[in-house]
């Protein structure tokens, strides 16, 4: 009966967990450099073996943290998913109809070059990223998505972000820091922007201001992959119209939990602890790793430990 009541309070928790989050789609980068640098097959840290990917890709992941496939999911998908859009459904694993995404054939061909094939969907967006009000909250600064992750190790994530119609610098396209994937968790918290932040947008504290940035231009059904410690973020939706994507972060069945007491991820589990604790009075039995074992879903292979 105690499992009962502790799944109801989590259930309910994630309801209230992560307003609006954004993101975009590589497919043309419009500012800042990219590189493929010549690598050994010895050498691959970030991608594993197997035919999907070419050497040119897997060496651009490796050296940049991010890889755009061009018109993956097909437009039938796309506008099956549409017809669910509200203003942003997060942790949709419990809509079977959104949940497809993250079983598409299309979709976890790809994952598996970054998590194996125990593959388990973690966390799932539909955003429909609405216009900026003048406050310029429609913003995302610049973050690392580990930093709300309490599962490791960091290279067996991965995130499939999906375009479902033309994204630009315009309605807020995803901008990336290229090759900040090799660094590690920095501190994240509430930037001190003018006219404020939604709830959990935290962002990196310390960063070089002048590292090139690349701002991702889209098309409907492009589809990137990004490693979780790449340094990423979104400007203002400055159209009067959403902005419509769907994204699923993967990891491998055989990544484990930590736990982020006395590290840089401690604010964000007393954030999510506080607002449980808050609406249902559940600080002492709810924590960072319980929210995320519930909302893990496996979608291909064996669950062999997450």
């Amino acid at each position: 009966m105690e499992q009962l009541r502790a799944a109801a309070r989590l259930q309910i928790v994630l309801g209230h967990l992560g307003r609006p989050s954004a993101g975009a789609v590589v497919a043309h980068p419009t500012s800042g450099t990219i590189s493929s640098a010549s690598f050994h097959p010895q050498q691959f840290q970030y991608t594993l073996d197997n035919n999907v990917l070419t050497l040119e890709q897997r060496k651009f992941y490796e050296e940049n943290g991010f890889l755009v496939i061009k018109n993956l999911v097909p437009d039938a998908d796309i506008q099956r998913f549409r017809e669910k859009m509200i203003t942003k459904v997060q942790d949709f694993q419990e809509d079977k109809e959104l949940f497809r995404y993250c079983t598409l054939p299309e979709i976890l061909k790809y994952v598996e070059c970054f998590t194996g094939p125990n593959i388990m969907a973690m966390h799932t967006m539909l955003i429909n990223k609405p216009p900026d009000s003048g406050k310029k909250t429609s913003r995302h600064p610049l973050h690392q998505d580990l930093h709300y992750f309490p599962f490791r190790p960091s290279d067996l994530i991965v995130c499939a972000w999906t375009a479902m119609e033309h994204i630009s610098r315009n309605n807020g396209c995803l901008v990336v820091l290229p090759g900040t994937h090799k660094g590690s968790l920095k501190p994240h918290d509430y930037p001190k922007w003018e006219g404020g932040v939604n709830k959990m947008f935290h962002g990196i504290q310390d960063y070089e201001e002048n590292k090139a940035r690349v701002h991702l231009v889209m098309e409907k059904g492009d589809t990137v992959f990004f490693h979780p410690l790449l340094i990423h973020g979104s400007g203002q939706n400055k159209t009067q119209g959403f902005r419509k994507a769907i994204s699923c972060h993967f990891a491998s069945a055989d990544c484990h939990y930590i736990d982020v007491k006395g590290t840089s991820q401690e604010n964000i589990e007393k954030e999510v602890v506080g607002i449980a604790h808050k609406f249902f009075g559940a600080e002492n039995s709810v924590n960072l790793k319980d929210i995320w074992m519930f909302r893990a879903r496996l979608v291909k292979g064996e669950r062999t430990n997450l």
